[in-house]
């Protein structure tokens, strides 16, 4: 018998990394359209606002900044309108997909009818912006958002559906990397078809090309999902193994089939979500306004935004996996507690950075270098932080719920979406002051991280099976009489 350790490889479970791969497509299209959203979509409204006002398009935001300002509250409740709409449906959608029953699965339909829809109505919106439709392409943003949140919470618990509970931290940082591929590609969007060139030439192809683009891959990526993972098939396949994970949950309590959620599992729950909320709320606040705090405030470039964004991708691309190893390790809990740390002191000196003054040929000031370290050292905390924390959630409900679970989940993120626009931009508006936005999510980070130490987990030690019939044997033996208490 080998020595005792801890972690999936000790309880004799594999991954199937091909599997993984081709369900993480599915969160490839979602960050792809984020990015996309997130990058063009603030600034778009906040032109379009300030056109109403008397602002002419491509106007030097040095010459205009009490007006781009002042209408930042306006851009941050509608970014947040149609989050709200997502915040209710997303346990709709979780809980109607658990009960779904069909030829092609249960949550498959979700997946391709959300994905069609939200495909073929995100290019409307920089369209409808272009002919300066206000009630348009916010209605447009409203239908994307919602559909996206049909496709979204499906496609998101196909991993725990087809992944044993103690894998699927590696299983999400598989599918975080694969994700932020999009993420990565929807950032080279907007670097090579910056925004600031529209804003300077007025040319339609500029904004509407990316939106193209990142629909055409949606459907791509939505079908090859498709025709490569028969769910009905493999959910029986995986059945034994996924019972068997069961009992190797990092939990306080046993999760039980039919029993009702035990109170220490509750408050770690309650816990984990209202850090979620948190972390969120802080990272979404820099998601919804980089482009305007580059464009309006420090006068770079948006294309400098996208590169310092980009940078931010890349790390978090690379730390995805290290993020799963290290949970094994270490546990979950102190795996997003260290994340959150490196995004608290990543973002404490952007507190007290402004433009850099010095000008670029075109007149537009150069992005100070601190930036580029600033988002890699986040983007490190944030793979770490979203490694662990959905499978945390997921880890607490039986099979029959994974659906239900992962609303929670994206309900609680939705929340932070909904809410942290609307704070933030009313911070920005009557504040005047852009450095608000790095001192407001830092300070969220920091609670977040307090938040994360009253967490309760539990930690398995298990030997590693030299062999098949010994690993089936061991399964039948419950280990959480070894179970170990991390606080």
């Amino acid at each position: 018998m080998q020595k005792s350790k801890s972690g999936p490889a000790a309880a004799g479970f594999r991954l199937n990394y091909k599997r993984t791969f081709v369900i993480a497509l599915a969160f490839f299209g979602i960050l792809l359209l984020w990015q996309v959203y997130n990058t063009y979509c603030s600034p778009m409204l906040t032109d379009l606002f300030a056109q109403m006002q008397g602002v002419e398009l491509g106007a030097d935001p040095r010459e205009n900044e009490a007006v781009y300002l002042s209408v930042q509250y306006i851009v941050g409740i509608v970014m947040a309108i149609d989050n709200v709409a997502a915040f209710i449906l997303l346990p709709i959608f979780g809980r109607l997909s658990d009960r779904t029953h069909t030829k092609i699965g249960k949550r498959m339909p979700y997946i391709m009818l959300g994905t069609l829809v939200s495909a073929v109505a995100f290019p409307f919106i920089p369209l409808l912006y272009y002919f300066n439709n206000a009630t348009g392409m916010i209605s447009m943003m409203g239908i994307v958002v919602i559909f996206m949140m049909m496709y979204r919470n499906p496609a998101v618990a196909l991993m725990p559906d087809l992944t044993p509970k103690p894998l699927r931290g590696r299983a999400n940082g598989i599918i975080n990397s694969v994700g932020f591929v999009g993420g990565i590609v929807g950032t080279g969007l907007g670097m090579f078809l910056p925004y600031t060139d529209f804003r300077d030439s007025g040319n339609i192809w500029i904004v509407e090309t990316p939106f193209l683009i990142a629909s055409v891959l949606m459907i791509a990526t939505c079908l090859f999902l498709f025709f490569k993972i028969d769910e009905n098939k493999l959910e029986k396949e995986m059945a034994p193994e996924m019972e068997r994970g069961e009992k190797y949950s990092e939990t306080v309590d046993e999760v039980k089939e039919d029993a009702p959620m035990t109170k220490a599992n509750r408050i770690t729950l309650v816990l984990v979500l209202v850090a979620e909320v948190l972390w969120f709320m802080g990272f979404n606040a820099i998601e919804t306004f980089i482009a305007n705090y580059g464009i309006f405030y420090l006068n770079v470039e948006s294309s400098a935004i996208s590169t310092a964004t980009m940078v931010l991708s890349l790390a978090s691309f690379f730390a995805f996996m290290l993020g799963g190893y290290i949970a094994e390790k270490i546990g979950r809990k102190w795996t997003i507690a260290i994340g959150l740390g490196l995004i608290f002191f990543s973002l404490l000196p952007a507190c007290f950075l402004g433009p850099t003054g010095v000008e670029t040929h075109d007149g537009y000031y150069t992005l100070n270098i601190a930036f580029y370290f600033i988002f890699a050292i986040a983007g490190i905390g944030w793979a770490f932080v979203n490694t662990c924390s959905f499978p945390m959630v997921v880890e607490l409900c039986s099979k029959k719920h994974v659906g239900k679970f992962t609303g929670y989940y994206y309900a609680a993120s939705m929340c932070a979406q909904s809410l942290t626009p609307i704070v933030i931009g009313a911070v920005l508006s009557f504040t005047e002051a852009w450095q608000a936005l790095p001192i407001y999510s830092t300070a969220l980070m920091g609670v977040s991280a307090l938040v994360m130490l009253f967490v309760r987990s539990s930690r398995k030690a298990t030997s590693v099976p030299e062999t098949a019939e010994e690993a089936g044997s061991a399964a039948k033996e419950s280990p959480k009489a070894e179970a170990t208490e991390a606080n």
